[in-house]
């Protein structure tokens, strides 16, 4: 549905995307993470047909971008960074604005007015211009144009950016939702959104691509995978507990949430070892909790690793 083929992006001797390729299925939801100035929206950009790539070529459904360029914005929606619009316009004004650009007439273009209003509960500002509403509103009214002439493949650049938590949860439920019959990309820096809603996940950095597995995988790849964590009010019981069982490469207290975590030797698992040594010594346990691994350290560690390995090589220059 989605595929790039040594995708480049140059500003002059800046390099903003570097050689990019992939593949996303059909039903898949792909998360784009990375930082700040990663690649991301450049690369959503191209796919989107909004920016022409330097070099290298990416296909919608099938169409090259640039050369059936047409063909291949039909088949995709497009929620930019900000969700830009015209904010003199009220939301169904822009609406009726984007459907009919779309090519949409007549009674199907009402319906699916209608239907994207309905899905995304712009009821009650339809009579305001987007200039005056909320930035979750404005979300909304961005999400409802890149869906409203129903299209194969989604590009969402940071959906959720300016949400509260519970319009957050509803972004998300819509996102699940409509990967059911969709090809979903969804760029962000949010780690917890890629959990959320995504079976896969590309990390980028500097315009690379450094990991590209589902958040299972990469939840593994983390030193906290398979680790212990507990509460309890004999920290140095539990602490001289947990130290005595071999497969225990380390133990760290958070301060914070107050947790006590051991972790395990890779490709361990000591679960029940330190049940069963909390056990024998009468450790009193609030909670005991296996972990599947912690994202952000995967995170962290990927992208400072290339950032490391990118000083060392301009040190033997």
């Amino acid at each position: 549905m989605i595929e790039t083929r040594q995708l480049c992006k140059r500003y002059g001797e800046f390099v903003a995307v570097d050689a990019i390729d992939f593949k996303v299925e059909a039903g898949q939801v792909l998360g784009f993470l990375g930082p700040n100035g990663a690649g991301k929206s450049t690369t959503m950009k191209m796919i989107a047909g909004f920016l022409a790539p330097t070099s290298g070529s990416a296909r919608v459904c099938g169409h090259d971008v640039v050369a059936d360029a047409l063909a291949a914005k039909r088949e995709t929606g497009y929620l930019p960074e900000g969700a830009p619009s015209y904010g003199e316009m009220t939301p169904r004004r822009f609406l009726d604005f984007v459907a009919e650009a779309r090519g949409l007439r007549g009674a199907r273009r009402k319906q699916r007015v209608e239907e994207v209003i309905d899905r995304l509960h712009l009821h009650n500002v339809l009579g305001q211009s987007i200039e005056t509403l909320s930035k979750g509103f404005k979300r909304r009214v961005g999400l409802a144009q890149a869906i409203v002439h129903d299209p194969a493949v989604l590009i969402l650049d940071e959906p959720t950016d300016g949400l509260d938590p519970n319009q957050k949860f509803e972004v998300r439920n819509l996102i699940n939702a409509m990967a059911r019959d969709k090809t979903i990309i969804v760029s962000t820096h949010i780690l917890e959104e890629v959990q959320a809603v995504c079976t896969r996940a590309i990390i980028i950095a500097r315009g690379r691509i450094l990991a590209d597995a589902t958040p299972t995988e990469l939840e593994a790849r983390s030193r906290y995978h398979q680790a212990v964590s507990l509460t309890t009010s004999d920290l140095a019981g539990a602490r001289n507990a947990m130290s005595r069982v071999a497969d225990v490469a380390a133990i760290e207290y958070d301060k914070i949430s107050q947790r006590l975590t051991a972790i395990p030797k890779p490709g361990r698992r000591i679960f029940g070892a330190v049940g069963d040594a909390l056990k024998a010594q009468a450790i009193p346990v609030g909670e005991l909790q296996l972990e599947s691994g912690r994202m952000d350290e995967v995170f962290r560690t990927i992208t400072r690793g290339d950032l490391g390995e990118d000083i060392a090589e301009e040190e033997r220059a």
